[in-house]
């Protein structure tokens, strides 16, 4: 069975971040960020693809799979069910579903990441994507900067942490 992980980079620094990556194993970086730019030192597109560069990993960005604005805009109101609607919705356009054919390929041949700002899977339309692509026998595991062993909170894995519904939810 293929792996797709997941990381969250809120609250680390890109020095842990790449550190928890290797740790797993990780060979190449699936941003799914819309807009990949950030505040924090280092995880910009820019910047963030040159340092996994030097770490040996690849960066993709996959711009169709980013949270449109009225997604990101009902997640940081809090209204999950909206940000769960909208961006499931987005899922199931021709762009988006072109680009989990293409995440789904890529996570099939190599270790990869989906990579997102939210520490917590469930806060973030990264695990949507991880969901969806689980229809296709992809198995998600959320990495974690501050995790013990090996940087896999096992609790998530026990729990699922899934939404399981898929785009077509959203219908």
């Amino acid at each position: 069975m293929t792996s797709l992980y997941t990381l969250g980079y809120e609250g680390a620094d890109i020095q842990l971040f790449i550190r928890t990556l290797l740790n797993a194993g990780v060979k190449v970086v699936a941003d799914v960020r819309a807009v990949p730019l950030s505040r924090k030192k280092g995880f910009s597109k820019r910047g963030l693809s040159a340092q996994l560069a030097s770490a040996g990993i690849e960066y993709v960005h996959f711009v169709d799979l980013g949270n449109p604005r009225e997604g990101r805009d009902a997640a940081k109101a809090g209204n999950t069910n909206k940000f769960h609607r909208v961006y499931l919705r987005h899922l199931n356009t021709a762009t988006a579903r072109i680009a989990l054919k293409k995440l789904a390929k890529l996570a099939a041949s190599q270790a990869t990441c989906l990579l997102c700002f939210e520490r917590e899977p469930n806060e973030c339309h990264r695990t949507l994507i991880a969901s969806e692509l689980a229809t296709r026998g992809i198995k998600r595991i959320d990495l974690f900067t501050d995790s013990p062993n090996p940087n896999v909170r096992a609790d998530c894995l026990v729990r699922g942490c899934n939404f399981g519904q898929g785009a077509a939810a959203a219908e």
